[in-house]
């Protein structure tokens, strides 16, 4: 994560194939002084060329993408060893996908459904330590 200068801003990279969920996720951080959308992708091939081009601090990560899987995603980045922080956001919230994510390296995980709001905490908390 940036460090240094108080005016350092976290870059924060949302992959996740619904428009509806992405631009909301985008808005609501947004209005975080400290953190900057550094872009976003609703499929595994787009979203692991950006991410490695754009070496975001945070990455929000859907599970199901068209085109593929979140976690396969997810398990790429860490076999890149790209050391953003990964917050895991789905409607699919079973325990054994919970697992897997954190098996894989997440950082977070989060159901879409009942903790939304807690992605704006962490990403705030998140920049607060920046």
């Amino acid at each position: 994560m940036p460090t240094g200068d108080q005016s350092s801003k976290i870059s924060v990279f949302v992959v996740d194939d619904s428009e509806i969920v992405r631009d909301r996720i985008i808005s609501l951080l947004l209005e975080i002084p400290a953190v900057s959308i550094s872009g976003f992708a609703d499929n595994p091939n787009t979203a692991m060329e950006l991410i490695v081009k754009l070496n975001p601090d945070v990455i929000i990560l859907d599970i199901f993408l068209a085109g593929g899987s979140g976690i396969q995603v997810l398990k790429s980045i860490r076999e890149k060893q790209i050391t953003a922080k990964v917050i895991m956001l789905t409607n699919y919230e079973q325990e054994a996908y919970r697992k897997k994510c954190f098996e894989e390296g997440a950082d977070f995980f989060f159901d879409k459904s009942i903790e939304f709001m807690r992605v704006v905490d962490i990403i705030s908390m998140l920049s607060k330590a920046a």
